[in-house]
Order: structure tokens, then sequence, then C-alpha cells
């Protein structure tokens, strides 16, 4: 496999995996936060587990965050995509005059790559605190005595996602390295 096939293929994960993101980004803003039927706390037996409209904002917040992180990723990840193909392509016909328009620069190519995953790693912390505060509205404030549930939730999410950045980041930095 060609060094451009490994570009376009990990340009392709990337968009992939923000693609599917975005997707959940998508179907959290259809749910509606203040709708009462969605909450499974019973504010009566439970009074001060119920969240304020603080939580179902930054909820709605937290989405957009994630959203636009996914989408510049995205984007910037396409558009390395486009360029490769443009200067392989261009090579390959033996134009040099749009092979030397279209070259792409490793040093370019490198930071492009590390802007798409800082994009990816932003979305992916935007959409981990999004269902932080899903949880919240659903079992109740992670403060309340009762919300042994929220944190049975939350604790594998803020574990998880972290290693899995942490992982993501470091194999970025291996192949940016190299």
């Amino acid at each position: 496999m060609s060094a451009t096939s490994i570009h376009i293929s990990a340009l392709d994960g990337i968009v992939n995996v923000n693609s599917l993101f975005t997707l959940a980004v998508f179907i959290g803003l259809a749910w509606n936060p203040t709708d009462p039927t969605n909450s499974l706390i019973d504010s009566t037996q439970q009074p001060g587990c119920s969240p304020s409209p603080k939580v179902a904002e930054d909820l709605v917040a937290f989405h957009v965050y994630s959203f636009s992180c996914f989408l510049f990723s995205s984007l910037v990840a396409m558009g390395l995509k486009q360029a490769i193909r443009m200067a392989r392509s261009a090579h390959n016909e033996g134009i040099h005059w749009a092979f030397d328009l279209a070259h792409v620069n490793k040093v370019i190519l490198r930071i492009g790559y590390v802007v798409s995953a800082a994009g990816s790693v932003c979305g992916s912390v935007f959409l981990m605190l999004a269902l932080v505060n899903v949880v919240q509205i659903k079992l109740g404030v992670l403060g309340c005595g009762e919300s042994r549930h929220g944190y049975g939730a939350v604790v594998p999410l803020v574990i998880l996602v972290p290693v899995g950045l942490l992982i993501y980041v470091s194999t970025v930095f291996y192949a940016f390295t190299r």
C-alpha cells in the first residue's frame, strides 16, 4: 500500500467517524430536553433532583459545539484528501504544471492532520459533556443524594472516552512524528 493510499485511508477514517458522531449530535438535538415525559425522576419524591433550565441550555450548547468541531474536522480532512488526490492525479497524468500547483507540502499535510484530529477530540469532549447533561435530565442532578444511577452512567463515560481520546491522540502524535 502506498503512502498516498495510507493518507487517504486515514482521512477517510476521520471523516467516517466524524459522520457517525455528527449523526449522534443531530439525534441529541432532535430530542426535546424540556419535555416532562422524558425524565425518569419523580420530582415529588426527590425534591432538588430536578435539573435547572441551565442544564438543558448547556445540553443544546454542547451539542452545537460538538457539531461545529466535527464538521470543521471533516472539512479539513476532506480538503486534505482532495489535495492529495489532485497531486497524485496530476503526477500520474504527467501534467507537471498542475502537479506543481497541487503539490502537497508534507508539513502542511501534518499540520492538517493535527488540526483535523484536534477538531475530532474537541467534538468528542463536547459530545461527552452533552451526554452528562442528558444523564442529569433523565436521572437527576449528579449532586442529588438519589443520583447513584446517574453516577453509574457518567463514571464509565468520563473514564472510557478520555482513555479512548488518549489512545487516539497518541496514535496521531506517533503518525505525526514519522
